[in-house]
């Protein structure tokens, strides 16, 4: 060993803790950044388990697989659900209203095309959605920077959508929460909450959410993942039970190597399923019996699926498992109704107020809020029979006008469709005197009751 190898053995015994850890703080904590000194960064170490997750490495299962966000998506379903609820949320619209004495007022305002169309100049605002929900089911948080046109100015200007192993969420000394970007390209900077939208998921301890896929369903992914991998080994060797070669005689190490190659080449395979074998030199064929393992591999898999839509929200039937019926009725609507009301509005409801309150952090008589009421409708027929209560049906009085749901269908106002139907009892009610002891004229020619 050289002089200077044996120096740096001995600084690496000298220094504390694992040496995989130290470098990576080298490189990306705080002494690195040279911003410790300017925040009174407090000082915490990182876990096995948390440089994993950073490193990409990911969570190792009971069933031996990896778990993360690279091996979860080749599982069905885990790709079905999440693509289900992030997808739902990118096509829901997120109007700007204005609070009014009555109530609500959709307004026109800049901020729409930023949430609607293009939150930045690369990215849509339906992949910026998909994009922001997918990371908080996968890692448990999702990040969006804030950005304006100066630093002295108030207003927004955009959106960046930040990939969350490349956020570093931290608190100093005095307690209060900052954010270190790790760019792409460019070096590393902080950020202050107001400049950070920030969802996390459930279990969020004031830093960081455990990832609903790593954490809750890591062994019901993990055993997915390594179910599916034994089915398709199982049917690449043909999909039949083992068997073994037996002989009167004794093989030698040799022998027995070169002839399970020979039969492994030309039997082995689907295609080579059916081929006749030929037998020589007294061997003969012992099948084995079927493993309750290879019988159970089905049920497996199906297990791991209600695990995964469990752990996510999801029903099974939403993401094509329809062996079982659902408990929400039947219909598009009320299964849509269903899916909105105990899957996406805990979500919904988050984004609602942390855009909010990073937008208008003073409470200002805006806000925006998604709008699910296209996502709730149901058939033609059933929408036509609502719009006709309503409008006032059978002399009922109506609660909406005809250019209001003219609206609703995207059709131009009409003239005289301001006017709120008030049904036949109303009128009768105008119509009627107000007092009742009046007579009503007796027709000529007939004396009133009671005259002398």
């Amino acid at each position: 060993m050289s002089e200077a190898a044996f120096k740096a053995a001995q600084e690496r015994a000298r220094t504390p803790g694992s040496s995989v850890l130290n470098s990576w703080r080298a490189q990306h904590g705080p002494e690195a950044t040279g911003r410790i000194n300017n925040l009174n960064e407090t000082r915490q170490s990182l876990t096995v388990q948390e440089l994993s997750n950073i490193i990409g490495g990911g969570a190792v299962s009971n069933a031996g697989p990896v778990v993360n966000e690279a091996t979860a998506m080749k599982v069905s379903a885990v790709y079905a659900c999440v693509a289900l609820i992030a997808g739902a949320i990118s096509t829901l619209p997120m109007p700007i209203y204005e609070r009014t004495p009555t109530g609500r007022a959709r307004v026109e305002h800049p901020y729409w095309w930023l949430l609607n169309e293009q939150p930045e100049p690369d990215v849509s605002a339906a992949v910026f959605w998909e994009y922001m929900s997918a990371a908080r089911s996968f890692y448990g948080d999702c990040f969006a920077e804030i950005v304006r046109p100066s630093f002295r100015s108030s207003s927004v200007s955009g959106f960046k959508a930040h990939h969350p192993l490349r956020v570093n969420p931290f608190r100093d000394s005095a307690g209060s929460l900052w954010y270190r970007i790790q760019p792409l390209v460019g070096a590393e900077y902080v950020l202050h909450p107001a400049d950070m939208i920030h969802v996390p998921s459930l279990g969020y301890d004031g830093i960081r959410s455990p990832s609903p896929i790593t954490y809750a369903a890591r062994q019901a992914v993990g055993t997915s993942i390594a179910a599916a991998e034994y089915s398709a080994r199982f049917f690449s060797n043909g999909a039949r039970p083992d068997f073994a070669l037996t002989t009167p005689g004794n093989m030698s190490e040799e022998q027995a190597r070169l002839l399970r190659a020979t039969w492994g080449e030309r039997h082995g395979g689907v295609s080579n399923s059916h081929l006749p074998a030929v037998l020589t030199g007294g061997l003969d064929i012992k099948e084995l019996t079927l493993s309750p393992v290879d019988a159970q591999i089905l049920e497996t898999s199906k297990w791991g699926l209600e695990e995964i839509c469990r752990t996510l929200g999801v029903p099974p039937f939403m993401v094509g498992s329809t062996e079982k019926t659902t408990s929400w009725g039947s219909g598009v609507e009320n299964m849509s109704r269903g899916f909105v009301k105990f899957t996406l509005l805990r979500d919904l409801v988050k984004f609602n107020q942390e855009f909010n309150r990073k937008l208008w952090p003073v409470r200002q008589r805006l806000f925006v809020e998604f709008d699910v009421s296209g996502m709730e409708r149901g058939d033609l027929k059933t929408e036509n029979d609502a719009f006709r209560v309503a409008l006032g049906r059978a002399g009922e009085p109506g609660w909406m006008s005809v250019n209001e749901v003219r609206h609703i269908k995207l059709l131009p106002p009409i003239a005289g469709g301001d006017t709120i139907n008030q049904g036949i009892t109303q009128t009768a009610a105008v119509a009627a005197p107000a007092n009742p002891s009046e007579a009503a004229p007796q027709p000529a020619g007939q004396p009133d009751e009671g005259a002398s």
